[in-house]
């Protein structure tokens, strides 16, 4: 076990220090099991937010809010809207940043959970076109800005501290346990979807029923408000983020100082961010405009594909801890690959190869995405690290995820399913090539 200097200085490169979180580092009021909880449930809701949209944008939003455009078309300009939050993730980072270096961390956290619960809900309430036009399409973007702006401000710094926290042997075990909330936050809400869809008429869905995804959205951010803050307001977690320098600095400060870290450590995880919205949103778009299968049978492969991708997930930690997260990373972006070649094969081969798609994409992105999370943190300096690894996060976001769908749809659409091997390809070479860059960075340094 290491001690707290070495904590705070870590090695260079993509394995975190080694420091464990025991009793005495607490002050007996914080363990890394309650840590490991505020993490998954706070993960889990923001995750059940964003599939709740992501899935909306196809079996609501062409019909609800662009009637007047092909049923393509209107996926198209749902999945634009479900771009946008991506782009103002980076901004409410800094402006989020900022709150908590003059008011404190606990009315950061408050101010961005509120500020999506009230988003959220306020999706529940939209007005269709037909009654309102073009008026609710843009308050359909003014919610969705400030869903992206309040995403920006969640980053509690428990990840970080978790992974810092962590045994030498056990790294990439508790590098893992945040990224389970996306599989578990899918199953709420793929199955909440399947759920509705499949007990309401058409007519019944579209005028109400899809509004109670939302309203449940809404309900369970106001349960993870108060079980992060828990947390973050204690002062026994406050001196633990102080002893490992964990504070916000400027966004300008980081990009000026050590942007290169940042563009790393977001195209290090892009074939990861890539695969995510082609396994989840975008086959169901496909599928769905193909008419090929059911769409409560395809959220119900997708369920069971989720479930599968949290066991990937731990499955992660434990592969990562005996071959080291950068060979592990490498390797699934190899897969990836190899996968994104087999695509057009699997999603038009019926309904035996989209569902062998669902099943194997979801797979390997729990075995890829459950070491996705701040893959290059230890690159920063210590003062840097905090608000460095929540702009990687974001960047990788935006560049391989944001886009995705909207991109893969609109070409496959156009040009075939080779379009969607090209784009997963592209986020292969991208991290392929970051792994390589820093290992020479760390050969360079040492």
């Amino acid at each position: 076990m290491s001690s707290p200097a070495l904590a705070a200085h870590p090695q260079a490169g993509f394995e975190e220090s080694p420091s464990a979180l025991s009793r005495a580092d607490t002050h007996e009021d914080v363990t890394s099991g309650e840590i490991a909880v505020g993490v998954i449930i706070g993960r889990s809701s923001e995750y059940f937010d964003f599939f709740v949209f992501g899935i909306a944008c196809v079996l609501v939003f062409p019909a609800f809010l662009f009637p007047f455009l092909s049923p393509l078309d209107g996926t198209l300009a749902a999945f634009g809207l479900l771009a946008v939050a991506f782009v103002a993730r980076p901004l409410g980072t800094a402006l989020s940043m900022a709150v908590q270096r003059h008011w404190g961390r606990g009315t950061k956290l408050t101010i961005a959970l509120f500020l999506l619960g009230i988003c959220t809900v306020g999706m529940a309430y939209i007005p269709s076109y037909q009654s309102q036009g073009v008026a609710a399409i843009g308050l359909m973007l003014v919610l969705r800005v400030g869903q992206g702006l309040a995403l920006g401000g969640t980053w509690d710094g428990l990840p970080s501290l978790l992974a810092m926290s962590a045994p030498p042997e056990r790294r990439g075990w508790y590098a893992m346990i945040g990224q389970l909330g996306a599989p578990l936050g899918f199953v709420l809400a793929a199955g909440l979807f399947a759920y509705l869809r499949g007990s309401l008429d058409d007519q019944e869905f579209l005028a109400w029923g899809w509004r109670y995804a939302f309203f449940v959205a809404f309900a369970i951010n106001v349960v993870a408000l108060f079980a992060r803050l828990r947390l973050v307001v204690g002062q026994s977690y406050s001196r633990l983020l102080s002893d490992r320098e964990l504070q916000p600095v400027s966004v300008h400060r980081v990009m000026r100082d050590e942007g290169g870290n940042v563009l790393l450590g977001a195209f290090a995880a892009l074939a990861s961010f890539a695969l995510f919205h082609l396994v989840t949103v975008f086959p169901l778009s496909w599928i769905s405009l193909q008419g090929s299968q059911p769409v409560t049978e395809v959220l119900g492969v997708q369920v069971i594909g989720a479930f599968l991708a949290a066991g990937a997930v731990m499955l992660s930690g434990w592969l990562a801890d005996r071959v080291g997260r950068r060979n592990l990373l490498g390797t699934m972006a190899v897969l990836i690959g190899v996968f994104s070649l087999l695509t057009p094969w699997m999603l038009g081969g019926g309904t035996g190869g989209n569902n062998l798609f669902l099943l194997s994409g979801f797979v390997l992105l729990g075995l890829s995405y459950g070491q996705a999370s701040g893959t290059v943190t230890s690159n920063f300096s210590p003062q840097y690290r905090y608000t460095g690894a929540a702009l990687s996060t974001d960047l990788a976001w935006l560049f391989g995820a944001a886009f995705a769908p909207l991109v893969a749809l609109g070409l496959s659409s156009r040009f075939g399913l080779g379009a969607v091997s090209l784009y997963l390809l592209s986020g292969v070479i991208c991290t392929l090539g970051a792994l390589r860059i820093n290992r020479v960075i760390e050969q360079q340094g040492s």
